[in-house]
This record gives structure tokens, C-alpha cells and sequence, in this order.
């Protein structure tokens, strides 16, 4: 649809409905408009349409093959929501058309076909409809411009109403104040925070805002000086009118100018800005005719030759000035310029001056030839001062030693600045001074020998090192911390040569040191700093070096003694006896240059000493020269850490060689360090490993901690042998111990139900922990129960018998370790434990081959208050070899079932629990309890009948 043309003319309408009225009203539209009608009859086709082709207004009935009208209405809100709907129908009603109304209809129709007019005011309801619809799009329109013109970031925008009150400020606008809006928002537009800063800018704001409630356009500069920087703001004003000649609101537009106006009042300044520049650079300008005389003549010229402009002009030609002959005519019309020509003046006061000159082809006021000379005197020293600089910088990279670098910098530095004295000072960590390590002859014959200085403010050099700041006196007389006020030099420099110390030049001139001497000063001093930091670099990196090389050596010896540790754990686990295994250590340890002799002894309680069990490498007789006495001193390394139980290490067996005999007899045998290791396993000693080695400090921390882990792996190893000896032993020592401890936990749980408590052997390993069973002998089991479950240390409680009240067996689940589990890693057997109110009753099954005393003192370490109240020998027939072979051949859910079963009465008779009951408890099916019992018996009776074991049938 285009603009300016009648609506319906030129629109596309899409028809829905299937009824016969729709075929008559599509027929009228098109005679009597130019609209392009499309007819479609389901709501299905509709909306195909409208997402194909391009739609102004779309008819709808209200009764429609697929749905209804009101229906589709809905639908197509979400696809053409800008496209007019209008819905006829022949069955109107109010309640239709509220219908239709909330559906979002533009316009309701009602249509009676008996009557012809319906068609004329359909379509001329469809034309209003397109028409407010294009009424509605230009709004919008033109609501989308102006908030696009609103929201401008540059310009600030204000709406007020027709009576010049805020109603509305963009961000911009709102940028300008630290107000909030709301709080202002329909006050007179010239009181508010923008403009009531100023009077005057008040008026002003005033008569724009009058000027456009009669209609009028204006516009006025205000300032803003609230704010940090004070800002110009051009304000613009439009009254905006409703079409009946009234004003109905005022538009007014503000732009910060500031940028502009500093701009032409920069413009304004710059004629001045290059008078004054031209008057003061230290470059001239000149401009000449073809004969050279001048036309021009820069107000500067004093700077470079000493003469006023007008004794420039006075001169013939500049030939005068510049000498003959500077450039090629020739080259210079063919080039137009000559660049960096350069030449020796002499000044007014007869100095010699070095120039570049830039001569180029002008035509400026009767002037052809421009010149611009710039002094280039101090550039040159400084040249001729960097080549010197540079050769000494090419000394540096040769010098290894500081001494080296402080003497070239002393002898380099009068041809660099011609200064006559110099000197340089490194710092001395350890003594805290800065010494001197190199002088001139001229310092020494004008200022003295120079002494070692503190690091404080109380000298100069000091006070230059320790603030790490250039010190600069045109006399250093002058100075409130010079030291040497006989000194005869006056014009002195001190410069840190950052961490390493102070260089010293100076001369007996007053007022040596400008800003080029300063310059090339400083210049000379960083190059000597960089030499002194290479050189500390590559004396730090020949020792890191020696470091790397060291840590190489000792990761070499930590291989060697992996290596070795290796073969140890892989030999001692093949080993049958503790004998073996001692030996095997032993060689293996001394079997390499790195240990010189090793042995492994046990403390014997009755004689207080060490016995040696095993040993290997070069004894030289060593063993039989010494009574290894336990005592934390003045023993061999192997008795003191008998008497601490700790790791004894001596780095240095000569030291102290007065202080204890035994060291004196290790040096004969060049044993020059040792370390001594207990062989501990679950708190219980095993023995003492002692390494001899012909090197001091042999035993580094890491060698330590592996030959520390091997004591373990060794003691481990040892308790597995006995272990193993135990299961095949037929004699045990059975002990008797009474404790009166509640860390026990039948004790605990004893005393606080009041009643007495027995364990006789029964227990289970699972995953989640140990499982205990306990027989309550004389209390309330249900009592009994409820404590332990209130108790940390048991996870779980399952009451397997009740025979009364007063008796009956549980199973606890255990958090932590039982005793039994702590002794079986010994190869002790927890046979039964008796717990009351008044003390518990341990009875403990020790093998031949376990140390009783071994055992005595892990029961004495766990608990306080032991006591041994008997100990007796007993002989195990094979019946012990028949149930321990029995035993190992159940699996531990056999295990289980046999043993809950038994402590719940199954086999007695009559039964006290029934297999269904036993396989609740145990949380699997009564089948599967009757196998794993048959299973048990069948292997029992083969542990008992068979003498060849048990068969390799498994059920």
C-alpha cells in the first residue's frame, strides 16, 4: 500500500471463510475497488498465506471449516499482529462480539443477507480499518523517530508541557545532574539544577521557554559552571502543536558545544602561540632573495649566532653568516630542498658552532631561499662522548671481575668528560660497608685515600646507595655530609650503581656538571652497573651449576639406593624366616660403594643392649669392640635409638671425638657417618638397622626418608613372617590380662548398662567394618542394645537370640579396628574377653614363635591399667590344623551365615530361631541360607573324615 493513495485501492485482502456471503462480497470489492483480493476457506490456508505472501487486511467469517473465526483472530495476532482483522458474521450476538472484541478484532461486522446493504457497509468497514491501521503504523512511526531523536547520546532532550513544566529528559539530559528526576519532574523548566547555578543563565532559560509557549523557535547559549569543568550548552527550542493552533507541548534540544568553542578559541590563540614560538625555539629560521639578501629574519636568531635580528639584517648577504658555497644551486632546483647540510659557524662572541642547515625553494614575500639552522654543537661532544662510551662498553664484555670493571671505569672516564678524579665503591655484605676498590691518581692527589663507608645517610656515598639517588654539586663545600672538608675537589657526582654500590667523579672546577655531563655521567654509570650485573649473573650461574652438578650426584646416589631398596623389598618377600630376611638387608645395602658395613640387632631387656642378628660389609671387628648399651648418649648410634626409639643420625662421626668411645673406634674403621632406624610395625619394635658409610654427611633428608621407609617395609615384613609362624606353631602361650579401661569397648558398654558382657571369638570382616558378636550374660538385652547403638564407635546392632530378658547374643557393627584384628597382625589370637561394672577379663593365645612380650606391651600401650594375671603353655593337636584349613576354605558369606546362625540357636535343639528367620536377618532368601548351610557341613565333615582336605567341588 502506498502513501497518499485511497487505502482499500491499493491493498492486498485476504478473505476467509467459506460461506456464501464471502463470494458475494469478494466480487463487490473487486468492481468497485482496486484492491486484490485472495480467498481462501479454512484457517489452515490463511495462515499459509499470510507467512507467503504479503497481506494489508484480512476478512474472516466467523463459521470456518476448521474452527471459527474468533479462533484464527487469535492465532494471527502472533504472525501479522500490524494487519488490520475484520470479523462478519450472520449469527451476531453480544456475546459474540465481546468475544470477538477480546480475541483483538480491529472491527465486528454483523451481516443480514436478506439484506443487499450489508456488502456497502462491510466494505466500507474494511476501508476504515485499513485506514486507522495506517493511521496507527505512521504513529508509531513517528513515536519510533522521535524516541530515536529522544535517546540521542549527544543531545540532551527536555519535553515540557505547554505551560514550560519538565515531563520528560533523556539519559543525556539526566548525565548532566546529580538529581533524581523524579523529584524535579513537573517544576518550571527554568528553576531546575541544569540552570539555576546562574541568574543570568536562568533568564535566559526563561525567555526561550516563553518565547516558545507563543509559538515561536529560538535557541540561546547557556553555561553550565557546577559541574568540574565548566561547560557550553547551545540550547534549541521547537513548540510542538496539536493541530487546532495550540501549542501542546515544547521540544527543547541541548548540545554541548564546549569541544567547538575551545577549538575557535584555540584558532584565535594560535597566531600568537607561533609568534611567541617562532621568538623562542632555539631553531632560526631565515629567508632570503636569490642574492641572499634576507627578507626575513627570525626574532630568535640570538639564540645560535648572539646577534639581535636587525644586526642580522645589517649584514651584506648570508654568506657572511653561513660562509659560501653551502649547497648546489642546481641540486637544489632540481631536488626543491637540501636536508642536514652541515657547517661550522662562529658566533657573536667568537664560539665555534656545529649546524645543520635545511635549505628549501620558497616564494614568500619577495623570498626565494628559507634556512633553518639548528645548533647541533652539544649533539656532536655527546657523539664523540658515546664513541668513547662504547669502546669502554666493549671492555666491559671482557672483564670477569668487578676489580676489573671499577679500574676501567676509573682510567676511561677523564677522556670521556674531562674531569680529572673518579673513583667507585662496591658494597660488602657482610661487613655492611661500601668499600672502595678503585681510584684515579687525581682523586687520591685531590681528595685523599678513600676509607670503607657504613650504608647510612651519615656520608654521601652512603646516603646516594642506601636512597638509590644521584647526587649532583656544582661545589660540594656546600654539602652538610661531607666528610672531608679538605678536600680540594668542588664539581662532584656520586651515582648508585643499583645493588652493587656508588660511582664518584668530580673535578676542582666549579659548576662542571651541566645537563650534557649529567647525561653522558649517567650513561657511563649504567653501563658499568649492566657489566656488574653479567658479571653476578655468570658467577651465579657457574653456581647454579655446581648446584645442578651436586643434585645430580645426589640424584644419582637416590637411583642407586632405589635401585638397592628394590631388590630388598622384592628378595624379602620371597624370604621363609625372619633370619633371611635380616641377612638379605644387610648384603644388599653394603653390596654398593655407598655403605661401607650394616647390621640389624634387638633389644635384649634383660641386659639393656643391642644383640646383632645380621650383618654385612667390611665389620673390621667393630661389633665385638663395642657393648651396644641402650642409652640416649654416649653409645653407638644403634643403643640410642634402642633407649629413644627414634631414628639416631651422626653426619659427622669426627666431631666430638672426645665426647663418647665409640666414636674413636668407628674413625679407625673410616666409619665417618652412621644412621641408625627401628624396625617398628604397628607400634611394636622389631629390631634395629644401623648403616655405616666412609663419607661425612652421607645421610641426606632424602636418603633418610627412603632408608626410613625401608625400616618399615622391613618391620612389616618381619611381623608377616611371624604371622605366618604362628598359624603353623602347635604350642601357644595363653595369657590372661585384666583391664580396667573403658577405650575397651565391652567395658564401656558394661558399666553403662550395669550388666556383664562376653566375647568368645566371634567375628566377621565386611566391607563396611568388623562385625562382633557378644553374649549379654545378665542384663536387659533390649537395654543393652539401645546403648551400644547410642555409641560412635558401633554402626549398627542386630539382636541375633533373646533367650529371656535377662540374656541373648548381639552383633555389632564397628566403626574402627578391634583388639582382635590389632593382634592377628601380630600373630596372637584373641580368644575371649569377660567384661562387668568391675573390670574386663582379656584372654590372649600367643604362638611359640610371637615374643610374648611383644604382645604384653601392645596390651599395656592400648590400654592403662593392665595386668598379667596368667600365663600357661598349651600343645594344639591337628584338630587346630583340621579347623584353621576347615576355616579357609569357607568364603566369608559361609562364614557369616554358619556363624550368625549358630549364635542364633539354629542347631540347638529344640531351634530358637528357624532358617526363615536367620535369612531376614541376614537379607537373602531362606533357599539360598539352607545352601550356604549344607555347603558349611559338607566341608566340615570333609575337614573332619578326609585326610587329603577338602575336595574341589564348591557348591
Amino acid at each position: 500500500m502506498k502513501d497518499g493513495e485511497p487505502p482499500l485501492d491499493t491493498s492486498q485482502v485476504l478473505v476467509v471463510s467459506s460461506a456464501t456471503w464471502s463470494e458475494t462480497f469478494t466480487k463487490t470489492l473487486e468492481s468497485t475497488t482496486g484492491a486484490s483480493v485472495r480467498t481462501v476457506g479454512t484457517a489452515s490456508e490463511a495462515l499459509d498465506t499470510v507467512r507467503r505472501c504479503p497481506v494489508d487486511c484480512i476478512v474472516t467469517g466467523d463459521a470456518l471449516t476448521e474452527g471459527t473465526g474468533i479462533a484464527l483472530v487469535r492465532q494471527l495476532q502472533d504472525v501479522v499482529p500490524d494487519v488490520p482483522l475484520v470479523l462478519g458474521t450472520t449469527d451476531g450476538s453480544e456475546v459474540l462480539a465481546s468475544k470477538a472484541i477480546e480475541a483483538g478484532v480491529t472491527d465486528y461486522v454483523p451481516l443480514t443477507e436478506e439484506d443487499g446493504r450489508w456488502i456497502n457497509e462491510l466494505i466500507t468497514r474494511t476501508r476504515k480499518a485499513l485506514r486507522s491501521a495506517q493511521q496507527g503504523i505512521a504513529r508509531r512511526e513517528r513515536a519510533r523517530q522521535f524516541d530515536a531523536v529522544f535517546q540521542d547520546t549527544q543531545t540532551a532532550t527536555w519535553v515540557l508541557d505547554p505551560d514550560g513544566s519538565l515531563i520528560r529528559v533523556n539519559q543525556t539530559g539526566r548525565a548532566m545532574i546529580d538529581k533524581d528526576i523524579d523529584a524535579i519532574r513537573g517544576d518550571p523548566f527554568w528553576t531546575l539544577p541544569w540552570w539555576s547555578d546562574s541568574d543570568a543563565t536562568e533568564r535566559d532559560v526563561r525567555q526561550l521557554v516563553q518565547a516558545a509557549r507563543d509559538g515561536q523557535f529560538g535557541n540561546v547559549v547557556v553555561y553550565q559552571s557546577s559541574r568540574a569543568t565548566e561547560r557550553i550548552i547551545e540550547l534549541s527550542v521547537r513548540p510542538v502543536g496539536n493541530g487546532f493552533g495550540d501549542v501542546s507541548s515544547i521540544v527543547i534540544e541541548g548540545l554541548d558545544i564546549t569541544d567547538q568553542a575551545t577549538l575557535d578559541r584555540n584558532l584565535r590563540q594560535s597566531e600568537e602561540l607561533h609568534r611567541v614560538t617562532l621568538s623562542n625555539m632555539t631553531d632560526t629560521v631565515l629567508i632570503t632573495n636569490e642574492e641572499g639578501e634576507y627578507t626575513y629574519v627570525c626574532p630568535n636568531v640570538h639564540f645560535i649566532f648572539g646577534y639581535t635580528d636587525d644586526e642580522i639584517r645589517q649584514q651584506e648577504t648570508i654568506d657572511t653568516l653561513l660562509g659560501e658555497d653551502l649547497f648546489d644551486r642546481d641540486e637544489l632546483a632540481e631536488t626543491g630542498v637540501l636536508k642536514n647540510i652541515e657547517c661550522t659557524v662562529t658566533d657573536k662572541g667568537g664560539h665555534e658552532h656545529t649546524l645543520l642547515v635545511n635549505v628549501r625553494e620558497v616564494a614568500i614575500q619577495g623570498g626565494t631561499l628559507l634556512y633553518s639552522c639548528r645548533d647541533i654543537t652539544k649533539r656532536k661532544q655527546r657523539e664523540e662522548a658515546l664513541a668513547t662510551l662504547q669502546e669502554t662498553a666493549r671492555k666491559f664484555l671482557y672483564t670477569e671481575t668487578n676489580q676489573e670493571i671499577g679500574q676501567h671505569l676509573v682510567d676511561d672516564v677523564l677522556s670521556v668528560f674531562d674531569v680529572s678524579a673518579s673513583a667507585i665503591y662496591l658494597f660488602d655484605v657482610e661487613t655492611n660497608q661500601l668499600q672502595p676498590i678503585a681510584q684515579s691518581q687525581a682523586m687520591t692527589e685531590h681528595h685523599g685515600p678513600l676509607p670503607a663507608v657504613h650504608t647510612n645517610d651519615d656520608t654521601l656515598p652512603g646516603h646516594s646507595f642506601v636512597n638509590d639517588e644521584t647526587l649532583v654539586f656544582d661545589d660540594i663545600h656546600d654539602a652538610d655530609r661531607l666528610d672531608n672538608r679538605a678536600t680540594d675537589l668542588r664539581s662532584v657526582m656520586f651515582i648508585p650503581l643499583g645493588n652493587h654500590g656508588v660511582f664518584v667523579t668530580g673535578s676542582t672546577a666549579v659548576g662542571v656538571f651541566d645537563e650534557l655531563r649529567q647525561e653522558l655521567t649517567d650513561l657511563l654509570a649504567a653501563t658499568a652497573e649492566a657489566a656488574l650485573d653479567r658479571v653476578a649473573r655468570e658467577s651465579q650461574l657457574r653456581e647454579q651449576d655446581r648446584e645442578l652438578q651436586r643434585q645430580n650426584e645426589q640424584l644419582t646416589a637416590l637411583n642407586n639406593i632405589n635401585n638397592t631398596i628394590r631388590e630388598i623389598d622384592q628378595t624379602i618377600v620371597r624370604a621363609e624366616t625372619q633370619e633371611e630376611i635380616n641377612h638379605t638387608v644387610c648384603e644388599r645395602l653394603t653390596d654398593t660403594d655407598r655403605f661401607k658395613f650394616a647390621w640389624i640387632g634387638s633389644v635384649d631387656p634383660g641386659a639393656e643392649t643391642v644383640e646383632p642378628k645380621a650383618w654385612a660389609g667390611n665389620e673390621q671387628g667393630y661389633l665385638d669392640s663395642q657393648s651396644m648399651t641402650v642409652a640416649a648418649s654416649e653409645t653407638d648410634p644403634a643403643g640410642q635409638t634402642g633407649a629413644t626409639g627414634e631414628m639416631t643420625m651422626v653426619p659427622n662421626v669426627a666431631a666430638g671425638l672426645r665426647d663418647a668411645p665409640w666414636r674413636s673406634d668407628a674413625l679407625t674403621r673410616d666409619f665417618l657417618s652412621v644412621l641408625s632406624i627401628p624396625l617398628v610395625y604397628n607400634d611394636l619394635r622389631h629390631g634395629i638397622l644401623t648403616i655405616y658409610a666412609d663419607t661425612k654427611d652421607a645421610f641426606d633428608e632424602t636418603t633418610r626418608t627412603v632408608l626410613c621407609e625401608l625400616g618399615e617395609t622391613i618391620a612389616s615384613a618381619l611381623s608377616a613372617i611371624e604371622r605366618k609362624h604362628a598359624l603353623l606353631t602347635t604350642s601357644v602361650t595363653r595369657v590372661e590380662f585384666g583391664i580396667d579401661d573403658e577405650r575397651f569397648l565391652l567395658s564401656r558398654l558394661a558399666r553403662s548398662v550395669d550388666c556383664s558382657l562376653s566375647y568368645e571369638g566371634g567375628i566377621q570382616h565386611a566391607p563396611t567394618g568388623n562385625n562382633v558378636f557378644i553374649t549379654v550374660n545378665d542384663g536387659d538385652i533390649n537395654e543393652v542394645s539401645e546403648a551400644a547403638a547410642d555409641m560412635t564407635t558401633i554402626r549398627d546392632v542386630t539382636q541375633i537370640t533373646e533367650d529371656d530378658t535377662d540374656s541373648g547374643v548381639l552383633r555389632l557393627q564397628l566403626s574402627q579396628p578391634f583388639l582382635a584384628q590389632e593382634l592377628a597382625d601380630h600373630g596372637a589370637i584373641f580368644r575371649e574377653a569377660t567384661a562387668d561394672s568391675d573390670g574386663t577379663t582379656l584372654v590372649i593365645d600367643i604362638p611359640q614363635s610371637v615374643d610374648v612380650q611383644n604382645i604384653s606391651q601392645l596390651v599395656h600401650s592400648t590400654f592403662s591399667g593392665a595386668e598379667l594375671r596368667r600365663k600357661a603353655t598349651l600343645e594344639q593337636g591337628i584338630e587346630r590344623d583340621r579347623s584353621s584349613q576347615f576355616l579357609t576354605d569357607l568364603t566369608e558369606r559361609q562364614f557369616e551365615v554358619a556363624q550368625t546362625a549358630y549364635y542364633s540357636g539354629y542347631f540347638e535343639s529344640p531351634r530358637k530361631k528357624s532358617g526363615e528367620d536367620i535369612a531376614a536377618m541376614l537379607e537373602i532368601s531362606p533357599p539360598a541360607f539352607y545352601q550356604h548351610v549344607r555347603t558349611v557341613q559338607r566341608k566340615l565333615f570333609t575337614a573332619l573324615f578326609d585326610e587329603k582336605g577338602v575336595s574341589d567341588r564348591e557348591l
